[in-house]
């Protein structure tokens, strides 16, 4: 069984920095796609940052050249690196795993989980 514990995050003021990780166990890290998901106050869960597997990465546009995401094989982490921060940046960081279409057998393609979130607040 996948688990994923994340660290981090915290209250920054506006033109912060903040970072966040996810240490991954009980499965094969290269087998899984992880992300950061976000969910602000009435907002829906969105994707901020993933990483793939095979190491492509993929921002949305309102994130784009100010968070970094990153997997350390050798640790089984991922870390999520977030630039000049912004108010609507506010919300609870969610770390994913979704396994990716050539997952290893005994791994279901699409099977995903979620870490427990983490609370980063951007205000002055």
């Amino acid at each position: 069984q996948v688990q994923l514990v994340e660290s981090g995050g915290g209250e920054v003021q506006p033109g912060g920095s903040l970072s966040l990780s996810c240490v991954f166990s009980g499965s094969i890290f290269g087998a899984y796609d992880m992300s950061y998901y976000r969910q602000g106050p009435g907002k829906q869960r969105e994707m901020v940052a993933r990483v793939a597997g095979g190491g492509s990465i993929t921002y949305p546009d309102s994130v784009k050249g100010r968070f970094s995401i990153s997997r350390d094989k050798s640790k089984n982490t991922v870390s999520l690196d977030m630039y000049d921060l912004k108010p609507e940046d506010t919300a609870v960081y969610y770390c994913n795993a979704r396994a990716h279409n050539n997952a290893p057998r005994g791994i279901t393609p699409g099977e995903e989980y979620w870490g427990q979130g983490t609370q980063v607040t951007v205000s002055s």
